[in-house]
């Protein structure tokens, strides 16, 4: 009995899905920007990163009628790119560079933007979360204010550490050195006084130790350098604070 022959297969051939789709490769420096080769006499572009080169960029997309956008970046770069573009109307897509390398058939006579926008335009690539504008405005600053606690808790150990190099044992008497009792003496200090039964007064009474404890833990060598030192992260302590708390 003849084995009967299966017809042969059809390759599937892949559709395009977004026509309008153009692809960014996003630089540090500059940009390199293409859309679908039958738009423009010169469908790859490069652009820098200044704003108005972003602006000329935004403008050229829109009048080749292009609709979404993909862009692949590894750094913070893409962030004035994405905005621009969002304000103009135009749909924007931040792929993981992950991802792209792992689309099989890259050819290597095509650039990266020439290639993103294929895959853009096929429907093969998926883009990153990006959450609403309130969102991002909201995570952004929470961010910011997590950066400055964190810079903050670096300026307390400096004036830890100030201390300790000229022998003055405040953080083993008082609980917190930034509380009420620590920076009042804090301040006194690099305001320039000396005297330990004076720094020792402003202890509040709030405080566990007692006064005379207080006093000699105070009771220090003091070198200009140390002070500065203990000056200038007092400060920095009190930006950082003032930074957090503003609403």
């Amino acid at each position: 009995m003849t084995r009967q022959s299966s017809p042969p297969r059809r390759r599937s051939q892949l559709q395009v899905v977004h026509p309008d789709a153009a692809a960014i490769d996003i630089g540090a420096r500059f940009h390199v920007v293409a859309i679908p080769p039958d738009r423009d006499s010169e469908p790859v572009r490069r652009f820098d990163s200044f704003t108005h080169d972003l602006e000329r960029l935004a403008d050229w997309l829109v009048q080749q009628g292009i609709t979404t956008v993909a862009m692949e970046s590894t750094g913070i770069y893409w962030i004035p790119v994405f905005e621009i573009l969002e304000e103009r109307g135009l749909e924007a897509l931040l792929v993981n560079a992950r991802d792209v390398k792992n689309v099989p058939g890259r050819k290597t006579d095509v650039n990266d933007a020439q290639w993103l926008q294929r895959l853009h335009a096929y429907g093969l690539l998926r883009g990153s979360f990006r959450p609403t504008q309130e969102l991002a405005s909201l995570r952004a600053l929470v961010r910011h204010r997590e950066r400055l606690l964190a810079y903050a808790a670096s300026h307390i150990q400096h004036m830890q550490k100030a201390l300790m190099e000229m022998n003055l044992q405040l953080h083993h008497v008082v609980s917190d050195i930034t509380g009420k009792t620590g920076m009042q003496i804090l301040r006194a200090i690099v305001a320039g006084e000396r005297d330990p039964a004076v720094l020792a007064s402003y202890r509040d009474r709030r405080c566990k130790s007692s006064e005379a404890t207080i006093r000699e833990a105070l009771v220090g060598h003091y070198r200009e350098e140390h002070v500065l030192a203990l000056r200038q992260s007092l400060a920095l302590y009190g930006v950082c604070q003032h930074s957090c708390h503003i609403k």
